[in-house]
């Protein structure tokens, strides 16, 4: 029986992760499908002619459309026509505001998507003597540093993710000294927080390597 049960969870250790993405990526193509489908005219669209659906048409028409759109806003007279919709939207006061952050959001992650999140780093945080994971953002200089110069010195921005959806978290400041950097990558210490630590990243080095990396006094004893 123990064998039989060690051949079972083998066996869902090697089924499970592909059942999950397979069901993952088949549930985003019709999501997507479902969305853009209704708006291609019939005559268009080839399951019109078909006996059977096609998965991932709509995905692949999205693409080309996004892709299109792309292309003639990079032109003269598609940043023309941008420009006078973004003006037609200033009017509207609500849906100004919206589209003003919605589309600083995006501009910051695409044009920096090789700077932003290029380090993982441990703060001492909720209290001391604990320690949380962040992820050190490309640093800007703001009205945040300035005003936290006099009273903390160079101060940096970190973001504190929440296990396991890392998608929500805190944007913290504190002490550049205060932060100790990991040599993990962002994708291991994803794995790690979603995982509630039950997947390590590896480690190559000793723990007199840890010990060197933390501020004094933080050890007990020291």
């Amino acid at each position: 029986m123990a064998r039989i049960r060690n051949y079972f969870l083998t066996g869902v250790v090697v089924i499970a992760p592909l059942a999950i993405t397979a069901y993952l990526t088949w549930y985003f193509i019709h999501l997507i499908d479902s969305w853009v489908k209704p708006y291609i005219p019939y005559r268009y669209n080839p399951e019109s002619y078909l006996p059977f659906a096609i998965p991932g048409f709509g995905l692949v028409v999205a693409l080309i459309f996004i892709t299109l759109v792309g292309f003639l806003a990079a032109n003269f007279i598609g940043g023309s026509i941008l420009k006078f919709g973004e003006r037609i939207l200033d009017q509207i006061p609500l849906a100004r505001n919206v589209y003003r952050g919605l589309k600083q959001i995006f501009t910051t992650v695409l044009d920096n998507r090789s700077e932003l999140f290029k380090k993982v780093g441990l703060v001492e945080w909720p209290r001391r003597g604990t320690w949380s994971i962040v992820f050190i953002p490309k640093q800007q200089d703001s009205e945040i540093n300035a005003a936290l110069a006099e009273r903390e010195g160079k101060v940096m921005a970190v973001f504190r993710p929440i296990t396991p959806n890392i998608t929500t978290g805190y944007i913290m400041y504190v002490r550049e000294e205060d932060v100790v950097p990991l040599s993990m990558s962002i994708e291991e210490a994803v794995r790690f927080l979603v995982s509630a630590g039950l997947v390590t990243p590896e480690f190559h080095g000793s723990r007199a390597d840890v010990e060197a990396k933390l501020p004094a006094g933080s050890l007990p004893g020291s």
